[in-house]
């Protein structure tokens, strides 16, 4: 049997006296994508932030390749396990720049990881002498995205991964996300508002609802209703 490569165990966590996420329990396999669907307001975001220990869960555990998270120092985590948030944060500078920030935190430096990661999300090469602050907002989160990849994640944790890009985009970009995803091997835990889009770029639903996991299933068995 294959030992799952993430494993949320009976966690919990409060913010400000209110329980947001109330004793969820699931697995991720290595290669899935796994998209967390449900109401705004649900813990959908602290889930995230809770599995990157930008936070801390009161009750439970998160176990990441067979090793407990809290076993592991912060910055180690943040290098394999990369969240990349709803806003794109572009710091002043060019493309090439904002990616190669993230390797030089952790002592990295291949020029060829910065270009492969841009290519990979849809963006050419020109790119890279671009301002970043100067970029659309679809285009910011494109390079966020190459910025996680150029580390060479084991999972990528995407917050509303396509805010921002323009409808007519869209469906590129998620099969973007889709093909660097399984390219690469890597394990995707995806949050969306848009329950359509789960269908569509899912291994598996969860749906996240008054901070409880109500339902975990493949997208032909998700039911619309059980999001609202």
């Amino acid at each position: 049997m294959t030992i799952p490569i993430l494993q949320i165990k009976h966690l919990s966590k409060s913010l400000q006296q209110t329980p947001i996420l109330k004793n969820i329990t699931f697995n991720i396999k290595k290669g899935e994508i796994v998209t967390i669907v449900g109401p705004s307001g649900g813990g959908k975001t602290t889930l995230l932030r809770c599995i990157n220990r930008l936070i801390e869960p009161d009750n439970g555990c998160i176990i990441f390749n067979n090793q407990n998270i809290t076993n592991m120092l912060p910055t180690a985590l943040r290098k394999t396990v990369i969240l990349v948030p709803q806003e794109s944060v572009m710091f002043p500078g060019t493309v090439k720049d904002n990616i190669s920030l993230a390797l030089r935190i952790h002592n990295i430096n291949n020029d060829n990881k910065i270009s492969e990661s841009l290519t990979d999300t849809g963006l050419p090469k020109t790119f890279l002498n671009k301002k970043a602050q100067q970029l659309s907002g679809g285009e910011k989160k494109r390079v966020s995205l190459a910025r996680a990849l150029a580390l060479s994640p084991t999972i990528l944790l995407l917050d509303e991964p396509t805010t921002g890009i323009d409808p007519k985009n869209l469906h590129t970009v998620e099969q973007r996300i889709i093909r660097f995803t399984k390219q690469r091997n890597l394990t995707a835990l995806w949050v969306t508002h848009d329950v359509s889009q789960a269908k569509r770029v899912s291994d598996r639903i969860a749906n996240l609802k008054q901070g409880q996991i109500t339902t975990i299933t493949t997208p032909n068995k998700f039911q619309w209703e059980e999001a609202y």
